[in-house]
């Protein structure tokens, strides 16, 4: 079964990355697509008997950029095993980009009027403007943070998820470093004992067996674990009634490193009956490198 992956979302985010390791996995790729071509070329892959193939279509792409959402529904509408990936970033991460890249905004050209050219940020705001009907309907991936070995693997987990009702992705953040833009459920267990004061805790992570046990003797963690595990269980039906393809609930601490991490290995273990399921640490990449087992 032909098996497409589009790529897109804002210029600087990432996309470049995304199509490599789809590239590296296997996949016929091909960037800046026409909108106006993906049906046809769908078509063409299909009788070509081919079963992976990645697009990557923005901007950059001529003609009609707000004809894309509804030729995705058209596609998936006839059967086509259709995922899109949409990648974001702040702009303050943006602009620093394209600062250390010394790329132009592929808007700039577009944007420019009486030889006046825009400002980045000028671009930037006109780009998420014109995604913003895509980006509101598709999953997004905010690589604010990532490394680009992070958003890789995060690009892998999705593409070899099977399809589901949603999949669920469980992902610790720091707040220090802000929310991540692309939760859908956000919750601050920064209230919780604390294991960074205790010197001997402190180099650890949440996912290391002397943080997980002190943490565990506190009822109020095990409360806080209960009580996102039934708001989740009550909930989850009404996000799949909904359509949704994804559901991203970030657990949020200070430094993303100790209660955070802990209580999101807590909550992979609650759901581990739920397939596909995801498991993200935001700010420990170490983790990323590596495939742990989810058990009940």
């Amino acid at each position: 079964m032909l098996k497409i992956v589009l790529i897109t979302g804002i210029s600087g985010s990432g996309k470049s990355v995304a199509l490599r390791v789809l590239e590296d996995a296997g996949y016929i790729c091909v960037d800046n697509l026409p909108v106006r071509f993906l049906h046809e070329f769908i078509a063409n892959t299909r009788d070509a008997g081919l079963e992976r193939v990645a697009v990557a279509i923005d901007v950059r792409s001529p003609g009609d950029l707000d004809e894309l959402p509804d030729v995705i529904t058209s596609l998936r509408s006839m059967g086509t095993a259709f995922r899109v990936i949409f990648l974001d970033a702040s702009d303050h991460t943006l602009r620093q980009r394209y600062s250390e890249s010394r790329r132009r905004h592929p808007l700039t050209d577009r944007l420019t009027h009486d030889g006046v050219s825009p400002s980045l940020q000028q671009c930037i705001d006109t780009e998420r403007e014109m995604l913003s009907a895509l980006r509101e309907q598709e999953h997004v991936i905010d690589t604010t943070d990532l490394t680009p070995g992070q958003l890789r693997a995060w690009v892998l987990d999705l593409v070899q998820a099977d399809r589901a009702p949603v999949i669920l992705t469980f992902e610790s953040f720091a707040y220090k470093r802000g929310v991540p833009s692309d939760a859908d459920l956000v919750f601050d267990v920064r209230c919780l004992p604390n294991p960074h004061y205790d010197r001997e805790l402190r180099p650890m992570t949440g996912r290391d067996e002397p943080v997980a046990q002190w943490l565990s003797q506190f009822g109020s963690v095990q409360s806080m674990v209960d009580d996102i595990a039934d708001f989740i269980r009550r909930w989850l039906p009404v996000y799949v009634q909904d359509t949704r393809s994804y559901l991203t609930v970030a657990i949020g601490c200070t430094g993303g490193k100790h209660r955070s991490v802990y209580v999101t290995e807590q909550l992979a273990r609650r759901f581990a009956d739920h397939s596909p399921l995801l498991v993200r640490h935001r700010n420990q990449p170490q983790f990323d490198t590596e495939r742990h087992v989810i058990t009940p």
